[in-house]
């Protein structure tokens, strides 16, 4: 286990084996965002885009009650920024975490809340407690979860997510799995986590890294545009010493040795 430098008392970035732990340390605010865990994040995420000992980013919060409640509407302000800023400092992790090539897994385990969904949202999969509940309340104090749209819109239905924006009421940790907001929700919150990494951290590093790049290019492309990217894409996966390596495994019936290039 590694603790890398950190000043932000708002947010523990810890490695541990081959993944990195993002933890928001504000548990008597339901581990609100503030400036310095937006920015935290991003650079966190930024950071790891370049350390290949890195295969997975894990973002979760501190305590049971909370994974993130959003904006801290405790503080003066809450939704104003600098208007001489054009980029928000949620819109930029957002930002982040759409060019990473790291999959990202959001540990939910509490409370998801407003801004805390565009971090749910935003990560590659999700395993959440059985007791988390999750929500759009923006209305209920007069606003609406504009820049969380950009995430959430792709990931479950349009009505279950009109739903959700113009009441505002939540939804419970089963209901999220079955809308596909979630990939599991269990009792065991951290062993189900550890079920999935493990599934993931045997794989190939060099063709997930390719893979989620891939995957996030094509998102917004037309069908005939993605279909011209996706076949160059075939054969630089094939070219790597990881395609190498995992067909040579698979002939000699042995479990491959990845080299991550």
């Amino acid at each position: 286990m590694s603790q890398a430098p950190n000043d932000n008392p708002d947010l523990r970035v810890e490695q541990i084996g081959r993944v990195l732990w993002l933890t928001i340390q504000r548990e008597e605010r339901r581990n609100a965002m503030s400036p310095a865990v937006l920015a935290g994040i991003a650079q966190a995420i930024e950071n790891a885009q370049g350390n290949r000992e890195v295969r997975a980013i894990v973002i979760t919060g501190a305590g049971t009650k909370a994974f993130c409640a959003g904006a801290d509407l405790q503080t003066a302000n809450t939704f104003g920024s600098d208007v001489s800023e054009p980029y928000g400092h949620l819109a930029q992790v957002l930002r982040h975490a759409k060019a990473s090539n790291v999959p990202l897994i959001a540990r939910v385990n509490g409370a998801c809340m407003a801004g805390g969904m565009g971090l749910l949202s935003m990560c590659d999969m999700a395993v959440a407690s059985s007791h988390a509940v999750f929500g759009l309340p923006e209305v209920k104090v007069g606003v609406f979860p504009a820049q969380v749209l950009a995430v959430l819109q792709g990931l479950i239905g349009r009505r279950k997510l009109t739903e959700m924006c113009i009441t505002g009421e939540p939804i419970s940790a089963a209901v999220a799995q079955e809308i596909g907001l979630i990939n599991y929700a269990d009792d065991d919150l951290d062993g189900k986590l550890h079920w999935l990494l493990d599934r993931m951290l045997d794989k190939s590093p060099a063709a997930i890294r390719r893979g989620l790049y891939t995957m996030k290019k094509i998102e917004t492309m037309a069908f005939e545009e993605a279909m011209s990217f996706t076949e160059s894409q075939i054969t630089l996966f094939a070219m790597s010493e990881d395609a190498r390596e995992g067909q040579k495994a698979f002939q000699e019936k042995r479990k491959p040795n990845w080299l991550g290039r």
